[in-house]
């Protein structure tokens, strides 16, 4: 039960670390949790890059909310995302899956629906909400105490026609054991995607942080420990975010769904 209490405890974090720096114990916990993960043949692909130099977040901070400010303006963001964004109770409650915002970052509340036609577009950039959301953006990765990147061995992935989709389950595999480590260390984790939506952002980010060629950064996570207030519930199954099984789970064929467990 305990171990299910990690499962279930699992979230991302969405607001401030504490200042604290993460110490090297629970940094090496860390690692050794994401290399005990499978892997195909045990080839182990994954390579970890461990960022403390304040220099250096303060520069990855930068790239970030220049990246939310570029993909916000130029509306690709919303585009790009809009299938999975609800805004109601309603919504959430008939789809089960997606964000539900109800809490919109305050300048971006009087467009909730508006940020997807041209007039809400234009009127976020004239009122420079792209500005105001980067800027908070930089603002949280910049008060990160840790900052995770995630690379892969190219070797690996080219070494046959199935290896790119072995390594990067190999990669899930293995952020999935470092994500539950979090749990149990008081700590949390949140993804830094904006420069992903910006390739030359990320190609900056790629020569910042000296990535040799036979490597290639896949992702950035922002760690560290999280207030005890902050801490959120339990995963509840019979909430509006989560689908219940019957919508996912099959028995026996593809033709017949899991019955009886929605309740559970």
């Amino acid at each position: 039960m305990e171990f299910l209490d990690v499962v279930f405890d699992r979230r991302t974090t969405n607001g401030p670390f504490l200042t604290d720096p993460v110490s090297e114990q629970h940094q090496r916990l860390l690692i050794r949790a994401a290399a005990a993960a499978p892997s195909q043949f045990n080839s182990q692909p994954w390579r970890f890059l461990l960022i403390e130099d304040r220099a250096t977040i303060d520069a990855i901070a930068r790239i970030s909310g220049e990246s939310m400010t570029a993909v916000i303006a130029e509306g690709s963001f919303f585009e790009r995302y809009k299938r999975h964004f609800r805004f109601s109770a309603e919504e959430m409650a008939e789809h089960r899956s997606g964000m539900y915002f109800d809490r919109l970052p305050r300048a971006l509340r009087p467009f909730t629906r508006a940020v997807f036609t041209g007039a809400g577009l234009g009127m976020m950039r004239m009122l420079r909400v792209p500005q105001t959301l980067g800027e908070e953006n930089r603002r949280l990765v910049e008060g990160s105490p840790l900052i995770l990147g995630v690379l892969l061995d190219r070797r690996e992935r080219t070494a046959h026609p199935l290896a790119d989709f072995y390594c990067q389950f190999s990669m899930g595999a293995a952020m999935e054991n470092l994500w539950l480590t979090t749990v149990e260390l008081g700590m949390g984790i949140q993804f830094i995607s904006f420069p992903m939506e910006v390739p030359e952002q990320w190609a900056r980010l790629t020569g910042m942080l000296e990535v040799p060629d036979d490597l290639e950064l896949m992702a950035l996570y922002r760690l560290g420990y999280v207030p005890e207030t902050s801490h959120r519930p339990k995963i509840d199954w019979s909430s509006r975010e989560r689908r219940p099984p019957s919508q996912f789970v099959f028995r026996e064929s593809c033709r017949r769904h899991q019955s009886g467990w929605d309740a559970d």
